[in-house]
């Protein structure tokens, strides 16, 4: 992990170094700029993931019907289901894969801007923030990383998963994860507002491209 958080440290520090040659020295902005790589990086993750959940949904129906087929042997279930699975390509593991990913670098990042010697400090302000390694102190981000996965637990609910599990994930996870963020650096929230709000536009689009699976099933 100190590997990881050598690199994270070294990806802020050469982005800083950018803004400061286009006069516009900042590590919001540098934290900013990294945010969107990564968001870029990940991208053929994300798509696999909507697509996977999309084609989830799409093949619910079929889902229930082996359900009530062999509702009293769970090992025929389980056969057919994973068959069902690969007639339409469909993997029930891929929508953890963005996750388990970015999981890490959440990681990374909080250690790193915990510790992170933004020198000039007055370079790592952000509007009414002083320093970005010390939480938000009037909340404002953290709100908005409540708000912003939010968003993305919605149009992800619209597209996936038995409706139980939406509406707690909907409610129950915006929340704990806003809740948890007020004590994160702000420099963390950002990363986290930013990241979400590029995934809510993600999700957005790949709403609303057509079902590959709907016409088969």
């Amino acid at each position: 992990m100190s590997i990881l958080n050598d690199f994270v440290v070294s990806l802020i520090t050469y982005f800083y170094t950018i803004s400061v040659k286009i006069g516009f020295p900042s590590y919001a902005l540098a934290i900013i700029i990294l945010t969107i790589l990564i968001k870029i990086a990940l991208f053929p993750l994300s798509v696999k993931q909507m697509k996977s959940m999309k084609n989830m949904q799409s093949i619910q129906p079929e889902v229930q019907k082996l359900q009530k087929k062999y509702k009293n042997d769970k090992e025929k279930l389980n056969k057919a289901t994973m068959e069902l699975y690969q007639k339409y390509n469909v993997n029930p593991a891929a929508g953890c894969l963005p996750l388990l990913v970015q999981m890490p670098i959440l990681f990374a990042l909080f250690n790193s801007l915990r510790a992170y010697p933004f020198e000039p400090v007055e370079h790592a302000t952000f509007f009414w923030i002083n320093n970005l390694t010390n939480p938000d102190p009037l909340y404002i981000l953290p709100i908005l990383v409540g708000v912003a996965t939010f968003f993305q637990s919605k149009l992800t609910a619209a597209s996936s998963g038995p409706a139980g599990q939406n509406k707690m994930l909907l409610y129950f996870l915006p929340v704990m994860i806003g809740y948890i963020s007020f004590k994160f650096p702000a420099g963390l929230c950002l990363y986290w507002v930013v990241f979400n709000a590029m995934g809510v536009l993600q999700q957005h689009i790949i709403n609303r491209l057509p079902d590959s699976n709907k016409e088969a099933v």
